[in-house]
């Protein structure tokens, strides 16, 4: 399937197959008085449900980070992990949301108590 792209807002998608998409977001616009401006966010249906994933993969190339989101059936007699998304980000947003995701592991242990990685 030969990829199709197209653009809306400050977003541009690539759709390479039925199952794959990929979404670029482009950097904060900025007001006159140089505050950023918090973007709207909207997603169609299918992705506002989200997909559960309970492994992840991290790769990353010169100019990329590559993200991958796995669900690995437990018990099940083949031990293949399918990608359910995949997430490619430049640097700068990869830091962001490494950044991000600190900040909120911080607030939900402060809550809820530490994490107990295994």
């Amino acid at each position: 399937m030969k990829p199709s792209r197209f653009s809306k807002k400050n977003r541009q998608y690539t759709r390479w197959s039925k199952n794959v998409k990929e979404v670029r977001i482009a950097p904060e616009i900025k007001q006159d008085a140089g505050k950023a401006v918090e973007p709207r966010i909207e997603a169609d249906d299918n992705t506002a449900q989200g997909v559960y994933a309970n492994l992840a993969g991290v790769s990353h190339t010169e100019t990329e980070f590559v993200l991958d989101f796995l669900f690995l059936q437990p018990n099940a007699p083949s031990q293949t992990a399918r990608v359910r998304a995949r997430i490619i980000s430049g640097m700068v947003h990869a830091k962001r949301f490494q950044r991000a995701l600190q900040e909120n592991i911080k607030k939900y242990e402060d809550r809820f108590g530490p994490i107990h990685d295994q």
